[in-house]
């Protein structure tokens, strides 16, 4: 008989009755147990469920468009920062906030598989907070007022 887990962060021991046990697995050795309560989803099924069902294409890298608007985006916000720490801090949030936009308006064309890094949630949310974000800095960097002396 196993010994039982004491550990909170070891994995739970398999120590149900009648299961297939591999052959080179040593009777006091550990195997992990994935929770019978939890079925198999794929990941398109996670994100909006909405996948076209058959064989899927094989894909190069970035692996979606999805990830190259992704890393596109994060190359704009990058541009914006440097652009808001080394010059005129307006015209940085303002590419930051552009390049939010563009991502939720790309976020809202593609489809859940192609969308790749920029599918966190449903695509109604994720496309909600970042247009939200991207039109409050905008919003924010042209009402600021100046501050004398700066």
């Amino acid at each position: 008989m196993r010994e039982p887990v004491t550990d909170p962060l070891e994995p739970p021991l398999d120590d149900r009755e009648g299961r297939d046990v591999p052959e080179d697995v040593e009777p006091g050795e550990r195997e992990i147990v994935p929770p019978e309560s939890v079925p198999p989803i794929s990941a398109e099924d996670l994100v909006d469920g909405d996948h076209p069902e058959g064989e899927l294409e094989e894909r190069r890298y970035p692996s979606t468009i999805g990830g190259a608007f992704y890393l596109s985006v994060l190359l704009i916000t990058a541009i914006g920062l440097a652009v808001a720490s080394l010059s005129d801090w307006r015209v940085g949030i303002r590419i930051v906030g552009g390049g939010l936009l563009f991502a939720s308006a790309v976020r809202m064309v593609l489809s859940p598989r192609d969308a790749g890094m920029l599918a966190v949630r449903h695509k109604v949310l994720d496309v909600a907070l970042l247009a939200g974000l991207g039109a409050a800095l905008l919003v924010l960097a042209s009402s600021i007022p100046d501050q004398p002396g700066l």
